[in-house]
């Protein structure tokens, strides 16, 4: 109602509030054709989506948070057990210098067994026909050599040389001999020592073998964990993406049903029109008739109190007695263009002010 305020009772306040709701339901794009009801569902649709995605970004962040604590905790495991695997290796290498140490200095002894052994028997055999030869040869004996020995000095040296000849034949037989028999002792040492130093190798070996084992073992597990939560923050980034979008649709969709919704209320166009201000503030005040003046003076299509009515320029003494297009006229300059609309009590009740 223009200018001067109408005095609204409850019951016709509670009444134009109802209209109001009416009207504001009426006024929404495809409110006739279920369209309103088809955008309601969308966004009803799009709010079930972003909270079952918040829910399921919760569910992955959390999988996510678990999968990196295994992880982490697979990457200390493997820490420590890769400090024991590099003993073992060490050690495994130390056990394999000593068995490769032992297996040659064995082999040694056994070819200087055997050469030794073929020297002592071709010592042995040369002194053999040495002395077959010396025999053989009519060689004298201890009594010719001092018979036949013209005085003492040349008896002496007869025996020195033979003393000699006797020596060298008795030490190079003495040195073959002890020398097998070292090469025979050293043989038998390393080859009480290799048994030993083999299952010593062998022990290390498995030892190191079974850390590798685990160690791979928890290599893998570990990389299924990095790999379960590389996955699960794939999907998290999807489904956050997902949400954004939808959030994003449906801010745009509100806004849309928001400008709509506007629009209407702005709009002029409605029945019996068109209008100089928003149908929906004609319709709350009047209805779109041109109804006589209540107890406050308001009539006509925009509810002019007569002072107001007159304050404009009406040319009747109330504005019910004007044409339409009169009323249209001044209630248009009452509006300005939206700056006078607290000049009516129902731009605030359908939501224009």
């Amino acid at each position: 109602m223009p200018a001067a305020r109408l005095a609204i009772t409850r019951p016709l306040l509670m009444g134009l509030l109802v209209l109001a709701a009416l009207v504001a339901f009426a006024v929404l794009p495809g409110g006739n054709d279920g369209g309103g009801t088809a955008r309601a569902a969308t966004t009803d649709e799009l709010r079930s989506a972003i909270n079952q995605s918040k829910a399921r970004e919760a569910t992955l962040g959390q999988a996510a948070q678990r999968l990196k604590v295994l992880e982490v905790r697979a990457g200390r495991a493997i820490a420590l057990l890769q400090g024991r695997l590099n003993a073992a290796e060490s050690e495994l290498t130390r056990a394999e210098i000593r068995l490769n140490d032992t297996e040659t200095r064995l082999r040694a002894a056994r070819a200087r067994h055997v050469r030794l052994r073929d020297r002592l028997k071709e010592v042995r055999e040369k002194l053999s026909a040495v002395l077959r030869s010396r025999y053989e040869a009519g060689q004298l004996d201890w009594t010719d050599v001092v018979l036949r020995a013209q005085d003492f000095s040349a008896l002496m040296e007869r025996l020195e040389f033979l003393r000699r000849v006797q020596n060298r034949d008795a030490d190079l037989l003495g040195e073959v001999r002890s020398a097998k028999t070292e090469a025979l002792g050293e043989r038998r040492t390393y080859t009480k020592l290799l048994p030993g130093r083999r299952a010593a190798e062998a022990a290390v070996r498995e030892r190191r073998d079974s850390l590798a084992q685990i160690n791979a073992g928890l290599q893998a597990r570990r990389q299924a964990f990095a790999e379960a939560r590389s996955t699960r923050l794939a999907a998290l980034n999807a489904s956050r993406a997902n949400r954004k979008s939808a959030q994003s649709r449906l801010t745009k969709v509100l806004a849309e049903q928001e400008k709509a919704a506007l629009k209407a209320q702005v709009s002029k166009v409605g029945p019996g029109g068109p209008w100089a201000i928003p149908w929906a503030i004609v319709q709350c005040e009047s209805g779109g008739r041109n109804v006589g003046p209540n107890w406050a003076t308001a009539s006509g299509y925009y509810q002019f109190i007569v002072s107001t009515w007159k304050g404009l320029g009406g040319s009747t003494p109330q504005a019910y007695m004007a044409s339409k297009a009169e009323q249209d006229r001044l209630a248009a300059k009452l509006w300005d263009n939206g700056r006078g609309a607290r000049n009516w009590d129902c731009a605030a009740i359908v939501g224009i002010i």
